[in-house]
């Protein structure tokens, strides 16, 4: 299981857990995805299907448990030249590690972590993390069947395998497991429903409050407790408790590199800015969560390439802010996402619910935003604003939606100004309405520039679900703009841009120095971006609480829920997609 007490990190954490045959042969299922199977089937359906994993500290200590059996890989004897017994004296046993086995019958491939041959005779030993269970069985049914799925293989080769012995380095205590009848009729039973399961394209439910969610390193990416209350909407009082199963706050955050003319190279796990022959920057690599390059940067190709095994973006902005691309590796191998993020694209109905949804969060946020940050408040505009809110349900088509959207937003950016509060507000910053492309002035610049931050944060969270952040559904796709990022940014934008914009202005963060004007358009200095970068990560890095789940976590973290919960929506597995919204 993935990152639970006895288990090490799966083959896949490292390479492709599904062996697939070039030649056109079935597909092997790797025995240690059936002992996730047999823990969870949802778990299994992440994990193999379409190979999600994240560590965590028990798949650390697994792998550290595992360092030995891993060195390197061994042969089994033949059964026939084998060491036999004499009849006086036991020969002693001959082992092999790292023994690579597969079954095309069996449909199973394997690589055991340790093999004791005697003569014909073979017991595969397997090492768990943890401590022995305090059970009847003195072991887990998913780490039975695992053992158990290895004796066949070991029969498949000629050996006689009646017996397995589970090694749980956290007692340094061995425990034997006979091979029975119902142990194996149990393994392959469960071997054809893996088999099934991998087949499917609906991901398997949930488990309902259960403790094994507790310590699974992909509980993040499941989000079982999250998708569950979805499917209860309206939610039902004696339902449990929604559990926040991942941290508040991620230890890995963004890097950005602006200094013009740096390179990002690498030594060992850190990340090294430098310019000409001076070190500017130094990071390890566990802590930086993208690579953010801003204009005139270069980076190594051996930093490319670790970045890419890391699963860690590189995002490319432009020195004006524009949001270019992401460079990022190939780690998560979901066709089943994106096939339904197109087939949703291509209904009207999906995407007119889709666009509702969207308009109805913006709108609203942005209500929320004005009324709380506004002396007087505006009352009219907020009225107007309400009007229109009520209308979105009850528009038509996509087109309706779009004007409904056009008309929140003028209201709102006719009163943006009377949220800057200081005597020099007129004078400074001079915001009327809002423009871009170039933008015009102050207000407008940190807007473009904050969005295009935006937009980068919903790519990177799109591309970790195997979503494609350039098909949209209510921004509609065209060459060079991320639609769908667009569609996932629209109800943050009040929440996190606006909001940092606000509290930039207003807490002198940024003044009017920090800007190049020209009646061409309006630029920010370097020491006005730096300025305005921290003003935006502390307000992703805030803690709040989740207005659907009740429970404590940063923006960043909603924004990645609401990317995994737009693919759940997407393949059908939660029935709508609930925009996020304050009070």
């Amino acid at each position: 299981m993935a990152g639970l007490p006895g288990t090490p990190p799966p083959e896949s954490a490292a390479e492709p857990a599904r062996a697939t045959g070039e030649d056109g042969s079935p597909d092997l299922l790797p025995v240690r995805m059936l002992n996730e199977y047999a823990y969870c089937p949802r778990l299994f359906y992440l994990m193999h299907v379409e190979g999600r994993w994240e560590d965590n500290s028990y798949t650390i200590e697994g792998r550290h448990a595992h360092r030995r059996v891993d060195d390197s890989e061994q042969l089994l004897p033949e059964p026939a030249s084998a060491p036999q017994d004499d009849g006086e004296t036991e020969a002693a046993p001959t082992v092999a590690r790292s023994v690579r086995l597969g079954s095309d019958r069996l449909g199973l491939v394997a690589r055991l972590d340790l093999v004791q041959t005697a003569g014909d005779d073979a017991v595969p030993v397997d090492t768990k993390r943890g401590r022995v269970p305090d059970n009847a069985e003195r072991s887990w049914e998913p780490e039975r069947i695992q053992l158990m799925a290895q004796g066949l293989l070991l029969r498949e080769h000629g050996y006689g395998s009646n017996r397995g012995v589970l090694y749980f380095a956290g007692s340094r205590t061995r425990v034997e497991i006979p091979f029975s009848a119902e142990l194996e009729a149990r393994t392959l039973h469960l071997i054809e429903q893996a088999r099934l399961a991998a087949r499917q394209r609906q991901m398997p439910p949930p488990l309902e409050d259960s403790p094994k969610c507790n310590g699974c390193s992909l509980n993040a990416i499941c989000l079982p407790d999250e998708t569950l209350a979805l499917q209860r909407v309206p939610r039902d009082p004696a339902a449990p408790e929604v559990r926040r199963l991942y941290p508040v706050r991620d230890d890995a955050l963004p890097l950005y590199v602006q200094e013009q003319g740096a390179r990002v190279g690498k030594q060992s796990e850190s990340l090294i800015v430098s310019r000409k022959d001076e070190e500017l920057a130094r990071a390890p690599l566990k802590d930086v969560s993208q690579l953010v390059l801003c204009g005139n940067v270069s980076v190594s190709a051996q930093t490319i390439h670790l970045l890419c095994e890391a699963g860690i973006p590189i995002v490319h902005l432009s020195r004006g802010n524009w949001f270019y691309g992401v460079t990022h590796g190939i780690h998560l191998r979901n066709g089943y996402n994106r096939a339904a993020q197109f087939a949703a694209a291509a209904d009207p109905e999906r995407q007119l619910r889709l666009a509702k949804a969207i308009v109805i969060g913006k709108g609203a946020n942005q209500r929320t935003l004005l009324r709380r940050n506004t002396s007087p408040r505006p009352d009219r505009a907020l009225d107007e604003m309400r009007r229109l809110l009520t209308t979105v349900p009850e528009a038509r088509d996509r087109d309706n939606v779009l004007g409904l959207e056009g008309s929140l937003a003028a209201c709102y950016f006719r009163e943006f100004s009377s949220m800057l509060g200081g005597s020099d507000v007129e004078t400074q910053w001079d915001f009327n309405n809002r423009n871009r492309r170039p933008p015009l002035d102050p207000i407008n610049t940190l807007l473009s520039f904050g969005y295009a931050l935006l937009a980068k944060e919903c790519t990177v969270a799109l591309l970790s679900e195997g979503l494609d952040p350039w098909w949209g559904l209510f921004h509609q796709p065209r060459h060079g703009r991320p639609a769908l990022a667009l569609d996932l940014m629209e109800e943050f934008r009040p929440l996190i841009v606006d909001s940092a914009v606000v509290t930039a202005v207003n807490t002198r963060m940024v003044g009017g120095s920090d800007f190049v004007r020209s009646h061409t358009g309006c630029m920010l200095k370097p020491g006005g971006r730096k300025a305005f970068i921290r003003a935006y990560e502390a307000r992703l890095d805030q803690l709040v609480t989740h207005p659907i789940f009740q429970y404590r976590c940063s923006w960043r973290a909603v924004i990645r829920v609401q990317a995994r919960l737009l693919a759940r929506w997407l393949r059908g597995d939660v029935p709508d997609y609930i925009a996020i919204t304050t009070r």
